[in-house]
């Protein structure tokens, strides 16, 4: 493209859900990244999406095409692993919720939860026995942190793993884990003498079992589930050996925020597109409702809030990858674009009226899935506090 050609298009009337040009800030690679994972959500996830929601299913079948797209643990390095930037990670996070929050958890769990834990804190050997394999998706992970009395409050986990000889014994109850009853390793955190410590535990394993979550009104094509450990016995190789305490489990949180400030943009950007389609299709007293001043204000909102909530995301990514990144913004990025994803779908459903509640739309599905995206990965209000304490200095939780 020519100097001449750019400004051009530089100049060129912006698109209605990019108005900043936000875009423009991206790499060829990052833009290569996005076109390709946007054709496959289209191709492939958007087909079928609205059938799995409503059926209460995952569809499985997109598992071996999120690894071999290399987008499964693709921000690490080596051991099979993209080792792309933070930036081109949020792109893929952001399209890949786009199509449904359910398959951004999917690939969000398998490598932020559960590859991140292994590459930073396994061993050798544990990194070449698991992290090829998971990036393939011929080997699926989980992350059990959450339990039944511990859920913002993990330190207060009861899940335990005692010295046993040369191993370890653990019993406990994780609940709330994506990917929990289809997953072939659970990265699984446990009080020891030793502080939390972190575990792999095989499916097949004596003693530990799942139980799938059902009758769910929020990311129905994701698979949630309690883990159940009675008695597991452990060899000393299945302990993480690289990290003791809060800090392991904490950065693993870190590292799904991350992606979910990137993925609620997806789904807003989602809910808008819906709605202004709909609005320059929808006619009443003759002409389309996309005149009403009402529509246009809601749109107009709603398309700030996309500006605002993919710029904060693409800053959160270039201070990722430069190696500056600060937990506290991690929460206010998750915490802002969450909220502002779930006013955009509220928002987009009034535009479509009664048919916004149909499967024939996107717009509710995202809407109750970002329900459960607004608690996750830390909630609202922990965020708040997080936020609240860099801001005076206090600590509320104390």
């Amino acid at each position: 493209m020519t100097t001449t050609e750019a400004r051009a298009a530089r100049l060129s009337p912006p698109s209605a859900s990019d108005l900043f040009r936000v875009d423009d800030l991206l790499t060829d690679d990052d833009r290569l990244i996005r076109d390709t994972v946007r054709a496959m959500v289209r191709e492939r996830v958007l087909p079928i999406i609205g059938e799995h929601f409503e059926a209460g299913t995952f569809p499985a079948e997109l598992i071996r095409e999120t690894g071999r797209l290399g987008l499964l643990g693709m921000h690490l390095t080596g051991y099979g692993c993209a080792g792309t930037t933070a930036v081109a990670y949020g792109v893929a996070c952001e399209e890949l919720e786009a199509g449904d929050s359910g398959l951004r958890s999917f690939v969000s769990v398998q490598g932020s939860l559960a590859m991140f834990p292994i590459h930073a804190y396994g061993s050798e050997e544990q990194k070449q026995r698991f992290l090829p394999e998971m990036a393939a998706g011929t080997r699926i992970g989980c992350f059990g942190l959450t339990e039944p009395d511990a859920g913002s409050d993990p330190g207060s986990m009861r899940t335990t793993a005692t010295r046993d000889g040369g191993g370890w014994v653990l019993n406990g109850t994780k609940m709330w884990i994506t990917n929990g009853s289809v997953a072939d390793v659970a990265v699984v955190w446990a009080r020891t003498d030793e502080g939390v410590r972190g575990f792999l535990v095989e499916r097949g394993i004596p003693g530990f079992t799942t139980s799938d979550i059902r009758h769910k009104l929020s990311l129905r094509a994701s698979v949630t589930s309690e883990l159940h450990f009675d008695s597991v016995a452990l060899p000393e190789s299945a302990m993480l050996p690289g990290v003791s305490g809060m800090r392991g489990p904490l950065s693993c949180l870190n590292e799904a925020r991350y992606g979910i400030a990137w993925g609620a943009m997806g789904a807003a950007r989602a809910c808008f597109e819906a709605a202004l389609e709909y609005s320059k299709a929808r006619r009443m007293l003759d002409g389309p409702i996309a005149r009403f001043q009402i529509t246009q204000a809601k749109l107009a909102s709603m398309a700030t809030s996309l500006v605002q909530g993919r710029l904060i995301a693409h800053r959160l990514g270039t201070l990722k990858d430069a190696g500056a990144l600060h937990p506290v913004q991690v929460s206010l990025a998750k915490r802002a674009n969450v909220r502002a994803a779930v006013e955009v779908a509220r928002e987009a459903r009034t535009i479509l009226g009664a048919n916004g509640i149909t499967l024939e739309y996107p717009v509710m599905r995202h809407m109750n899935n970002l329900e459960s995206v607004l608690t996750y990965e830390g909630t609202e209000e922990i965020h708040t506090l997080i936020i609240g304490k860099a801001i005076t200095g206090e600590d509320a939780f104390s």
